[in-house]
This record gives C-alpha cells, sequence and structure tokens, in this order.
C-alpha cells in the first residue's frame, strides 16, 4: 500500500463524525446502510454526512450503491484490511506481539 494512500485513509478517519461513520458501517456489515440513516443515528444534518461520506469515499475506505431512492454505503473491508496490515506489517520487530497487562489491567485483578 502507497504512503499517500494511508495517509489519506488516516486523515479520513481523524475526524470524530467521520470514525463514528466508518465504525457503523463496518458494524452494518455488507448490507451497509443508506445515508439518511447514518444521519439520524449520529445526529447530523442531511449535508453534513453527504460531505463526511464523501470524504471517507475519496480515501476509499467507503462504497456506494443505488438502491431504489437511496445511496447504500458499505465499508470497503478490503480497504480496511489493507490499511490495518500496513499499519501492522512489521510488528514487534518479529517477536510476539501478545501485549502485556497494561497497569489497568494488574490493578483490576
Amino acid at each position: 500500500m502507497q504512503a499517500e494512500i494511508v495517509i489519506r485513509a488516516l486523515g479520513a478517519l481523524a475526524q470524530e463524525h467521520r470514525l463514528a461513520t466508518f465504525r457503523l458501517l463496518v458494524q452494518a456489515g455488507a448490507d451497509g446502510m443508506a445515508a439518511g440513516a447514518l444521519a439520524e443515528a449520529l445526529g447530523l444534518p442531511a449535508s453534513s454526512m453527504s460531505f463526511h461520506l464523501a470524504q471517507l469515499s475519496h480515501a476509499g475506505l467507503v462504497t456506494q450503491r443505488r438502491q431504489s431512492r437511496s445511496i447504500i454505503y458499505t465499508a470497503d473491508y478490503a480497504a480496511m484490511g489493507a490499511l490495518m496490515g500496513y499499519l501492522t506489517e512489521n510488528c514487534c520487530g518479529g517477536a510476539s506481539c501478545a501485549p502485556a497487562a497494561s497497569a489497568n489491567e494488574r490493578n483490576v485483578a
């Protein structure tokens, strides 16, 4: 994956409403969600939702399809997987990536 694509994707996700939108679309699965339903779920005006969806689409993180009079948006799982793969490609320098218990976890036990 090219660095400019990674930067565009991370930049798109580095905004509260776009991150929430993407997470909703990931939860929705292959069925996706209509733009209006996304706007309602997040309490955003339709014009703001359109802007955020355009940014996510431009970053290659969502796809859209027309279904009757609605546009249905779906998370692009291949793009998400490629982004996660890029971020973790050289994880832990070849050592086990099992995280040690965090301070919070140790204090709770």
